[in-house]
């Protein structure tokens, strides 16, 4: 024990810091050192920023990381990166990989694995890689388009800035407020209607229905032959008393149509007004009263 100094100690102590310090900062990067993985490598044209211990994920479940970027300095556009993945991971052959932007810039992989449940890939094989458009680039797309609109723009707002200056829009304002106060009235109006006057006037016409439909009961009850019998009778009678009253065999007849007793009767009605008018004027000569009796004209 002689050889444990204090300076064996503490080189001891900081060797161990030193492993411990490697394998929080391996394990706060997802790297673990003495968990098994599989390797495999995936082509890239272009990685877009990719990073060495950058997530890989497989349908949206994290299966391993970015160990290692390799580029090609001799062929320009060849980019190999390793990742090592879960060993329980097959991953079929035909399965591709592709890198998507995230929103703060930072780059995922992607494994796109295919429906392929017979052959696999053996571990250190190459992947084939591609670049999926992420939201910079669609944003940096847009933006043409948006220099496009900006004219535009900025004509319909000089044009709403003209017409929100034009002094007449208040007086628009204030006669659509005062339509609309019409339409709300008229509404509450219709409302009342359609509430009140409505059912009553469907309440009569019911009565009138009603009526409408004794009478049409009545009517159905109504003996008509008899009805019809009875108008014959009384034509037949107005008929013979028209006969009789243009012949002359009746007193009704001989005075509608015997002109001498018509001419007759005229005569005696002038000397009956003839004798009136005298007997107005000359009464002393037909009613005579004496308490000494008559006396001698």
């Amino acid at each position: 024990m002689k050889y444990l100094t204090k300076e064996v100690r503490i080189g001891i102590a900081g060797v161990m810091a030193l492993c411990v310090l490697i394998y929080g900062i391996n394990y706060l990067k997802g790297i673990h050192l003495f968990k098994p993985t599989s390797y495999f490598y995936v082509a890239f044209s272009n990685i877009g920023g990719l990073t060495k211990s950058s997530p890989v994920f497989a349908d949206g479940y994290r299966v391993g990381l970015v160990s290692d970027i390799i580029y090609d300095y001799e062929q320009s556009g060849k980019v190999m990166v390793e990742i090592d993945v879960d060993p329980e991971l097959r991953i079929p052959k035909g399965s591709t990989a592709e890198l998507t932007s995230e929103l703060m810039g930072t780059m995922k992989l992607n494994l796109l694995l295919a429906n392929n449940p017979r052959e696999r890939c053996a571990i250190g094989d190459t992947i084939q890689g591609n670049v999926e458009n992420g939201l910079m680039e669609k944003v940096a797309q847009i933006v043409p388009q948006v220099e496009k609109l900006l004219p535009k723009m900025d004509s319909i707002l000089t044009s709403l800035n003209t017409l929100l200056a034009d002094p007449t829009i208040p007086q628009s304002l204030h006669s659509l407020q005062n339509t609309l106060a019409n339409l709300e009235s008229g509404s509450r109006q219709l409302n009342v209607l359609m509430t009140r006057d409505i059912p009553q006037l469907t309440s009569k016409l019911n009565t009138v229905g009603d009526n409408f439909v004794t009478i049409s009961n009545n009517l159905k009850q109504t003996d008509y032959a008899a009805l019809l019998a009875n108008v014959d009778v009384t034509l037949n009678n107005i008929k013979s008393i028209t006969e009789q009253l243009n012949r002359k065999d009746n007193s009704l007849g001989l005075l509608l149509n015997d002109p001498t007793l018509y001419e007759n009767l005229t005569e005696t009605t002038a000397n009956a007004a003839t004798l009136l008018e005298d007997l107005k004027t000359n009464p002393k000569r037909y009613v005579h009263f004496s308490l000494f009796g008559k006396k001698n004209k």
